[in-house]
């Protein structure tokens, strides 16, 4: 069945261009398997744009837009304007994928803005979305689940940096709510650790530093929800130029990828068992990347990305054209879902007819 698919990305975030190659692709692949895609870009500076050309990456280098039309969310759909930032045309919406990485894309505000306009999302929903953005409060949930992952302290103002010093050398500092290894450093001792936060406070309000784990393998695993399981991808060693996966090794050809990751089946068999647990419990849906640890023979549960990069089509497929089937899955699980929800009833109450007139004012005249 052929419908009309918002592909969301961009974002005012730091992952805005990393984002652009995810949501183009994503648009391509949904394009060439016949749906009619609607691109929907939005800038650093919060604006959202629309149009065919939105799908070529190459419109995106130098950064002017300016010649695609603005557009914004509405009720079922989206109205694109004309040059004068009126109504055009309104253009309806069956689903919609989010392709946004990091800030409010990533952390639940796309979520809203389509639920409130009621628009299914193929993609996570807007608890896991707010939750998983943030590092801290991954802790505290995979803490509750009773998932292993690395000693940490949380900071929210630089004179809380002794905390750290009680993790013991190396550690890691992160910024809490920002992806793609961007603001993240080693630390080998106090003056690091002091340059490390104040460098991750540029960043973000809250800094999380984590115990360094030695001998570290980092590994992988996507997972997503269809037709009533869970089904996750095999296990991915990620291999860093350095003490860490860095910036340059996700995206500038600094690392590479083992897939399957040459590991014991008993730990890729139960690296693939936490990932379906904690999605279940979660009740998430969408394209879920896992990242763990292991260090010492023990597994440890690092972050999970609601938005993962190209949404780990190469984890989830053999290329583009096998991850077509993997998009529409999630796509129809998105349908269904919405449909259910919506055979729920809304309470009207009926309490304001018998609230008297004058309850509510606050002064006389």
């Amino acid at each position: 069945m052929k419908r009309n698919i918002a592909v969301i990305f961009g974002g005012i975030s730091n992952e805005n261009e990393i984002s652009v190659i995810t949501g183009t692709m994503a648009a391509n692949v949904l394009k060439k398997g016949g749906d009619t895609v609607i691109p929907l870009y939005i800038s650093q500076q919060g604006e959202i744009f629309t149009g065919d050309g939105l799908t070529d990456i190459n419109n995106f280098k130098g950064g002017n837009l300016s010649s695609f039309p603005r557009a914004f969310v509405a009720k079922g759909g989206i109205y694109v304007l004309n040059k004068r930032g009126r109504p055009k045309k309104f253009v309806g919406v069956d689903v919609a994928l989010n392709c946004c990485h990091g800030g409010w894309g990533e952390g639940g505000g796309v979520c809203g803005l389509f639920a409130l306009n009621g628009i299914p999302l193929a993609s996570a929903g807007m608890f896991e979305s707010a939750a998983f953005m943030d590092k801290y409060f991954t802790k505290l949930i995979l803490n509750s689940l009773g998932v292993k992952s690395a000693e940490y302290v949380y900071m929210r103002d630089l004179n809380e940096i002794s905390k750290a010093e009680t993790l013991g050398f190396p550690v890691i500092v992160k910024p809490a709510r920002l992806g793609s290894s961007i603001g993240i450093e080693r630390a080998d001792n106090f003056e690091e650790l002091e340059s490390a936060v104040q460098a991750a406070f540029f960043y973000d309000d809250g800094v999380l530093c984590e115990k360094y784990l030695e001998g570290r393998r980092e590994i992988n695993c996507a997972a997503y929800y269809s037709d009533g399981k869970v089904i996750t991808s095999d296990c991915e060693e990620a291999v860093s130029g350095g003490d860490i996966l860095s910036f340059d090794d996700k995206y500038a050809g600094g690392g590479k990828s083992v897939l399957p990751a040459d590991i014991p089946e008993a730990t890729a068999q139960s690296i693939k068992g936490i990932t379906a647990e904690v999605y279940s419990k979660l009740n998430m849906r969408g394209i879920v990347r896992f990242d763990y640890i292991i260090s010492g023979g023990e597994v440890y549960l690092s972050e999970v990305n609601t938005v993962p990069g190209s949404l780990s089509y190469y984890l989830l497929s053999n290329g583009f054209k096998d991850f077509y089937p993997v998009l529409q899955a999630v796509i129809v699980q998105a349908l269904d879902d919405y449909a259910r929800a919506s055979e729920k009833k809304i309470l009207n109450t009926g309490i304001l007819n018998n609230i008297n007139s004058n309850s509510c004012k606050f002064g006389r005249k």
